[in-house]
């Protein structure tokens, strides 16, 4: 079986200006960045009225192993379904980081005849909506530092700033370090550090904007660090939040691109659910919405990440309600929640399928949570035997109340997920889903915190030191206790421990750091030994990836 990049490379694509004219684009609006990538104008879309019909289909899936689930092939393929079904639909996707293109878990835009495409471009660089953010991010960094040099007229405690820097890369090395070296004409030194920019609160602002003056406004809101009677200093005092607009300002219109199969996908904003929340734009969410009736999306990592941040921050804050919720997985991930080792999923195992099982129902009980009866897609592999389909089947219907529907998109682009678009369209329309929130604003930081600990994380609490519970009520008196609460911490497991598969009870939710992003609208609870600057495995991707006589990449996935 051929590659995903060898897909790819054979792959016979429309030309951009014709998938715009599909979706019924006005050509004025489209910015070719080349023949098969454009920006849609931000002006345009904000015009365009709302599509009272369309249905907002939201992707999830169990907790995440190294034997793969294929959220986002999941994704392309039941868009690349809807469309076969006559719907007209379009993809609503974030955008790759290069740091774990490079890294372990590998890029962005699907796999086998179910990707997006360019696929190379699409995961190296893009439309560089990254380099925008990074460098808005970096602006604001080395402006704290200036001002601090030419004297500080805000009284900054250089004890207390919190902006750290950001890069798109995984470089532990910048984890933690000492800026400012040199002598007198470098500034003060003090500590400092660098998370990934998947994690910077830019990219969240990014992602949660509607248009340049709520991204300004909001820009303006950031808390950069306290003065050292502990009262906040804002980006706005600083007067940096115009320029670091101007540098988002093109960014800020979403990518358009294609499926393999020709179905339109807005590809915009990019934070990981481990630590960040986890979605795409509410600007190409939104403008999905308006110019298709059917928008598939997805959000990061597992369903107690991913999905619990799209339904208590994302649909908050913007208004949008799924309709249908799909919730994938693979009978190899669930054999490794079940206790297999990686290199012995390819034999039937149907003990261990059932012990892991327990993993998909722990999603199942925390989607119906959100009044939403998920749709269980299991993509499938050729290693899954027909013992240990018959038995998931059974446990699907028997144990869960549901059908699991097997998928085989991988191999079959949209053909491969018709059963799957099919009962999406059943559940989209049939009215039953009552979205709502797990909790609501006017309750306390740390009874959001524990809500979301006992009935998504299923732990018996909160564990958090003195300092964590000073720093509660800190930001309750600042005002900001009314904003909902964004978990960073491993997507490997429920609890703390990334060790912890299956699903784990008899454990308390560690909270390590709150983080007060009042641009953004949330607060970061950073729980366990999560990094908001990962590292590059002992061997990373970037070993294996280079480029040929040719000029085609490969070892890219």
């Amino acid at each position: 079986m051929a590659t995903d990049i060898e897909i790819a490379h054979k792959a016979k694509i429309n030309l951009i200006s014709k998938i715009a004219e599909n979706v019924g684009i006005d050509e004025a609006a489209v910015s070719p960045h080349g023949k098969y990538i454009a920006k849609i104008g931000l002006d345009y879309l904000n015009c365009l009225p709302d599509n009272p019909n369309a249905k907002l289909v939201l992707v999830t899936a169990i907790n995440p192993t190294p034997a793969g689930e294929g959220k986002t092939t999941t994704t392309i393929g039941l868009g690349d379904g809807l469309s076969l079904l006559g719907k007209k639909t379009m993809l609503a996707l974030r955008e790759p980081s290069l740091g774990p293109c490079f890294g372990t878990k590998g890029g962005a835009t699907g796999g086998g005849y179910a990707q997006i495409m360019p696929m190379e471009d699409i995961n190296l660089h893009f439309t560089g909506d990254f380099h925008a953010i990074s460098s808005a991010h970096n602006l604001l960094a080395a402006m704290i530092d200036n001002h601090i040099h030419w004297g500080n007229e805000l009284g900054i405690d250089i004890r207390r700033i919190y902006w750290r820097r950001v890069v798109d890369m995984n470089d532990r090395a910048l984890r933690n370090i000492v800026s400012s070296l040199g002598g007198v004409n470098n500034g003060f030194p003090r500590e400092d550090g660098f998370d990934i920019t998947v994690a910077s609160e830019i990219m969240a602002i990014f992602c949660l904007a509607k248009d340049i003056e709520d991204l300004t406004e909001r820009i303006g809101n950031i808390i950069i660090g306290y003065r050292r009677d502990k009262t906040p200093v804002y980006a706005r005092d600083l007067n940096a939040q115009g320029a670091m607009a101007v540098l988002l300002r093109n960014a800020l219109s979403p990518n358009l691109v294609q499926t393999l199969e020709g179905t339109p996908a807005l590809v915009h904003g990019g934070p990981f659910a481990n630590i960040a929340h986890g979605c795409n734009s509410v600007i190409a969410t939104r403008s999905a919405m308006k110019l298709a009736d059917y928008v598939v999306t997805e959000a990061g990592f597992g369903a107690d990440l991913g999905a619990e941040k799209f339904f208590d921050i994302k649909c908050r804050k913007s208004g949008l309600k799924p309709d249908a919720v799909v919730l994938v997985a693979t009978i190899r991930a669930l054999k490794m929640h079940g206790g297999v080792d990686k290199k012995l999923l390819g034999q039937e195992n149907i003990a261990a399928l059932q012990t892991g099982a327990k993993n998909l129902e722990r999603h199942i009980q925390n989607i119906r949570k959100f009044g939403i009866e998920p749709i269980i897609a299991i993509n499938h592999f050729i290693t899954d035997t027909q013992g240990e389909i018959d038995a998931l089947h059974k446990i699907c219907r028997e144990q869960f109340g549901l059908d699991a529907i097997f998928c085989d998109h991988w191999r079959h682009g949209g053909k491969g997920a018709i059963e799957l678009a099919n009962r999406v369209i059943e559940s989209a329309e049939s009215g039953n889903n009552k979205f709502h929130t797990l909790y609501n604003d006017n309750q306390s930081i740390e009874e959001k915190l524990e809500t979301i600990a006992r009935e998504i994380y299923h732990a018996d609490g909160l564990k958090y030191d003195a300092k964590i519970k000073a720093r509660f009520q800190e930001i309750e008196d600042l005002g900001f206790g009314k904003l909902p609460v964004c978990v960073a911490k491993t997507q490997y497991s429920f609890s703390s421990d990334p060790k912890k598969l299956g699903a784990p009870i008899g454990h308390s939710l560690e909270v390590r750091e709150l983080r007060l992003s009042a641009g953004a609208g949330f607060i970061v609870a950073i729980c366990g030994d999560i990094m908001t600057m990962p590292g590059l495995p002992r061997h990373p991707a970037a070993e294996l990836i280079g480029i040929d006589e040719k000029g085609e990449v490969f070892g890219l996935f």
